[in-house]
């Protein structure tokens, strides 16, 4: 998989993106029965699970090519389809990758899941992370690729300068979420320790990593937040952080919550501020491309309809093609028959080349072969 390379596309407003970690031994046994029990609740339509070279040889909607294949290191491909409001389709690829290093004990099994809806995404619409992760606490399926970040947890900011700035630079640069610093203005008690956005809708929060400054962090983390994304903490507030690269629609300002109570109660103006940078244009990693495109254009999971579909295209294009290949033998044949007459003419059928008979032109043997011959360069 890539590192920090971006295009300059932007996500798609029908797609839902994520990546992650899943740290715990079973990754896939998760997702499988996590897809078997919503299979047989009614939630899923339907679900597929494909090896990754099998995935690869049955692309069946469009050619195969390398945007749509995996890769070598991925594990398992899996497809879900469901349906939400008003009856909208919803198809979701999940891949599992071995990790990069393994040089780290507990790298855990990395995830890319892409997910498109037939309308435009509606933040109320159920998770698709849930649709194949457990939506429990127990499985660890909910790591950001950042090291040391989870989903629905509070994430405390190192203390140390230097790795303080390394986790800003690296939450911009290289994470697919979104990322939302709060400072506790005071130590929180154990209501005030919980992550207060978790009271965001359903699938945007699994798209937020919620980090914590802590009291005394104040000066430091304004500091470093300064230097390396130029925005401002405001103490016993919360900022959003801009993505990377920074689009001319991130407004600092506008981004910043003031006041964040950390009582348990929902902090509504920093959940709307959310909703809000979520409606904006993002930057669609090089490595999102790529999982978007195999969704696409990678899709094994059919409906009946889609397969019957499917069927009379490869009908249609097997005849044309059919019809191309007997139109190219019978135009060879008859160029083939075209060059023996005219050679037969100017060997008075002997095999012997003699000269143009008198009265005839010098031109007329390179002609004959001329016209016969075209027929190779213009089929019609």
């Amino acid at each position: 998989m890539t590192k920090n390379s971006t295009s300059s596309a932007t996500v798609p407003d029908t797609v839902w993106l994520g990546r992650g970690r899943h740290l715990g031994p079973e990754p896939e046994q998760d997702v499988r029965r996590n897809l078997i029990a919503l299979k047989a609740a009614g939630v899923l339509d339907d679900f597929l699970e494909l090896e990754p070279a099998e995935a690869a040889r049955s692309t069946v909607l469009h050619p195969r090519d390398e945007a749509a294949d995996p890769g070598p290191a991925a594990r398992r491909l899996f497809e879900a389809r469901w349906r939400v409001a008003d009856d909208v389709t919803v198809r979701a690829q999940l891949t599992t990758y071995d990790p990069e290093s393994r040089r780290k004990d507990g790298d855990g099994v990395t995830w890319v899941l892409a997910a498109e809806a037939a309308l435009p995404w509606d933040v109320e619409w159920p998770s698709p992370a849930t649709m194949f992760w457990p939506d429990s606490d127990r499985v660890p399926w909910d790591h950001d690729t950042v090291p040391d970040l989870r989903l629905r947890a509070t994430n405390h900011l190192p203390k140390d300068d230097d790795e303080l700035r390394h986790r800003l630079r690296d939450c911009t640069r290289q994470s697919w979420f979104v990322h939302v610093v709060v400072h506790e203005a005071m130590t929180p008690d154990a209501k005030g320790e919980q992550p207060v956005l978790t009271a965001l809708p359903p699938s945007l929060r699994h798209q937020v990593v919620e980090h914590r400054a802590t009291p005394e962090q104040a000066q430091i983390a304004d500091f470093a937040m300064k230097r390396e994304l130029d925005v401002r903490m405001p103490r016993g507030g919360a900022v959003i952080l801009p993505p990377a690269p920074q689009g001319p629609d991130y407004d600092a300002e506008r981004f910043t919550v003031r006041s964040v109570f950390l009582d348990g109660s929902e902090q509504t103006e920093l959940l709307d501020r959310v909703r809000e940078f979520a409606t904006l244009p993002r930057p669609l990693p090089a490595d999102a491309e790529q999982a978007l495109t195999r969704l696409r254009q990678g899709w094994h999971l059919l409906t009946p309809d889609e397969e019957l579909d499917h069927a009379q295209r490869m009908v249609t294009k097997y005849a044309e093609a059919l019809e191309a290949m007997t139109t190219s033998r019978d135009l060879y044949r008859e160029a083939a028959e075209a060059a023996q007459a005219a050679l037969a003419e100017a060997t008075g059928g002997d095999g012997v080349l003699r000269p143009p008979a008198a009265g005839k032109a010098d031109g007329s043997l390179r002609t004959a072969f001329t016209k016969a011959f075209s027929r190779f360069r213009d089929p019609k």
